[in-house]
């Protein structure tokens, strides 16, 4: 009678044990994938942020170089697109586009020496050095969480409930042109 106990024990232990385990790696992927969530939501924060700053930095400057219209235009578009991106590809895209309108309107910029000593430029121009620096912190938490994240779905054994769960790899926000995004703009008075 004890022969078949045994044995039963023995397979339920090892399912318990099966089910702990699958228990425990289902809340660690649900845990990165909520961290990997909320740090794609801080840089959206930032992006809006930035994008709260720049009609202000383009009236400011507007007001001294009303004839560099294409250099406006170009930072209103790019700044429409980093507001309209959803996912971090189409971020990184946007993020290219507005680094580049950016160097346009400080360029500009440079051309006018009032402009350059006007209280609200500078104010402006602080702020914009200081969303930039937060934005650059924040992609760092996100492509820190989306790397555990990706690596947690690819690791043995924890890849066999990702795959059963249909979890898939996160996108990385990188940037086309990084070396125009590596260093907040710079502006020399």
């Amino acid at each position: 009678m004890l022969a078949w106990l045994i044995p039963l024990i023995i397979v339920v232990v090892i399912l318990v044990i099966i089910g702990i385990w699958y228990w425990a790696t289902y809340n660690s992927l649900i845990q990165l994938n909520v961290r990997v969530d909320e740090a794609w939501s801080d840089i959206t924060v930032q992006l809006k942020r930035r994008a709260d700053l720049i009609p202000n930095l383009v009236s400011t400057v507007q007001g001294y170089a009303t004839h560099e219209k294409t250099v406006f235009e170009d930072v209103t578009k790019a700044r429409s697109e980093t507001i309209s991106a959803q996912t971090p590809g189409e971020a990184s895209v946007a993020e290219g586009h507005f680094q580049a309108a950016l160097k346009s309107i400080f360029a500009v910029a440079e051309a006018y020496p009032q402009l350059q000593a006007s209280q609200n430029f500078l104010r402006l121009q602080a702020d914009l050095v200081d969303t930039e620096d937060k934005i650059q912190a924040a992609r760092r938490f996100y492509n820190g969480g989306v790397r555990e994240y990706n690596t947690k779905i690819k690791q043995f054994p924890s890849n066999i409930v990702a795959k059963n769960l249909h979890y898939a790899d996160r996108e990385f926000f990188e940037v086309p042109d990084a070396a125009a995004i590596s260093e907040p703009p710079r502006v020399q008075f």
